[in-house]
């Protein structure tokens, strides 16, 4: 059913095959789309975008804010609204720790 394809990379510009059974094993994950990107292309991608141990390494951006519970400065990952609490670090567990007792 499936048959040896070349692709054009949209990257570097090189062709590479799309083999048959990169195309069966795309089929059985149910995906549309062919590759867009060459495998060196692919792998080159993935690096940037994670770590050896293959989480993100982008840094988020913090953001200064007070503790509601005990006032010390602090970072947060968001924007705070000033419509909901925010906790330090550990005023954080002592909340959450309370609310599953």
């Amino acid at each position: 059913m499936f048959s040896d394809r070349t692709l054009k990379c949209r990257d570097c510009g090189a062709e590479f095959v799309f083999s048959a059974r990169e195309q069966e094993f795309f089929a059985e994950k149910g995906f549309q789309n062919d590759p867009s990107r060459c495998p060196a292309c692919r792998a080159a991608r993935k690096q940037r975008n994670t770590g050896n141990d293959g989480y993100r390494t982008t840094q988020r951006q913090m953001f200064e804010a007070v503790c509601d519970e005990c006032g010390c400065i602090t970072q947060v990952p968001f924007q705070p609204s000033g419509t909901k609490p925010v906790y330090c670090r550990e005023c954080f567990q002592k909340a959450r720790n309370r609310q599953y007792r």
